[in-house]
């Protein structure tokens, strides 16, 4: 029974032996990952840290990252997914708050940021023991217990809040983004985006590993070599952001994506799927507290695609329920236990910011299209729909 991300991880290896995970330069499968990671999460549990401790991971994407992330969820010790990129005081504020036992980062010296906690250098889970990742103790993590700890993508007033998620949210949002990017096991997912951000980890990394699919990130996002990469690894599903759709659409010409196999993205995006015949998209609406991705539609080359696809996000899914005040504010609510954050991190524990009714009052606004789907035309919090 699929009851955690271990168990789903070990399933997916199990199934597909040369199921491949890491970065496009650096990839290894996922089995021989597993069992690095289960090295890694002995590491872990001989420093004493428990399902009661926090780890940070501030770095870099990299195949090291990826070992670090399945680490800390073989040992069953929720980690939190930090921006590398924000400024050293607003990263040690940060830590401040979330106050985890252990920093792991790729700065070959404990960074100032860490202050005085201890401090793992990344690259150290590449030479973990291999050891059988079956009897790790994350196999017993609970489906509602705390798996992750991540922030919103882009930088809000004040230090950013971490927002608790649950094995069972990235289950569910796994799952939902592999059925609506009609993902399969002969896919091969790329997503360049930093694995500290939703889109990344939930949609590109989750969503691919739940349908056996290759999880592959770019270590950065290069325009120039786009492409190129994309053909040289065989890419057929991206997971991109609005922003770096724009860009690739404003720089690179249909003759730098020729041989391409992609055949589904998100976000959607008409005139980038016309210009390199990417045939299939989905865009969303969502964020890092709203299930990842609340809302996600399917469009088709062959759609009338709006300009604002990417704010489309059309039903819902069937496991939240949804609605607009009458200010045009969007709200959320579980319709399956677990489907959206647990709350915020607030030390020593995490805080429930649902109203009486169980309602998420996101601070975006939307309205109706004509088919009663959500359209988002505000952001308020991080947003997961490009």
């Amino acid at each position: 029974m699929i009851d955690n991300l271990p168990h789903l991880l070990l399933d997916r290896a199990s199934a597909r032996p040369d199921l491949m995970i890491g970065a496009l330069d650096d990839q290894i499968s996922l089995q021989l990952a597993l069992e690095l990671a289960a090295g890694g999460a002995a590491d872990l549990q001989a420093r004493n840290l428990s399902a009661e401790d926090r780890v940070a991971i501030v770095a870099e994407n990299s195949t090291d990252y990826v070992l670090a992330w399945l680490s800390c969820l073989l040992a069953g010790v929720p980690v939190a997914l930090v921006d590398q990129t924000y400024p050293r005081e607003l990263l040690a504020c940060m830590l401040d708050v979330l106050d985890p036992t252990v920093v792991i980062s790729d700065h070959p010296a404990a960074p100032s940021f860490a202050g005085t906690r201890r401090a793992i250098l990344i690259s150290t889970f590449r030479t973990a023991p291999r050891l059988d990742p079956s009897h790790a103790p994350g196999t017993n993590s609970g489906r509602y217990s705390t798996a992750s700890l991540m922030h919103p993508a882009r930088p809000t007033p004040g230090i950013p809040q971490f927002c608790a998620q649950s094995h069972e949210y990235f289950l569910r949002l796994g799952r939902a983004v592999a059925e609506a990017m009609t993902l399969t096991d002969r896919d091969r997912s790329l997503t360049p985006l930093p694995l500290s951000q939703i889109n990344s980890l939930g949609h590109g990394l989750v969503g691919a590993l739940t349908a056996g699919a290759d999880a592959l990130l770019a270590r950065t996002v290069a325009v120039d070599t786009f492409w190129s990469e994309a053909i040289d690894h065989g890419i057929t599903a991206l997971t991109l952001d609005a922003p770096l759709v724009n860009n690739l659409a404003r720089t690179a010409t249909p003759k730098d994506s020729a041989g391409h196999r992609v055949r589904t993205m998100f976000p959607a995006d008409g005139a980038f799927m016309r210009r390199f015949g990417v045939v299939r998209a989905v865009s969303g609406h969502g964020s890092t507290e709203a299930a990842g991705a609340s809302h996600l539609r399917s469009w088709s080359i062959d759609d009338d695609i709006p300009t604002d696809a990417h704010r489309h996000g059309g039903t819902g899914r069937e496991d939240i329920e949804w609605k607009l005040t009458d200010s045009g504010e969007i709200l959320i609510r579980e319709a399956a236990r677990g489907a959206l954050f647990t709350g915020y991190f607030t030390f020593p524990g995490v805080s429930s910011t649902l109203d009486q009714n169980g309602w998420f009052h996101t601070g975006d606004h939307g309205r109706l299209d004509e088919d009663g789907g959500l359209v988002a035309v505000e952001r308020g919090l991080d947003h997961s729909r490009g």
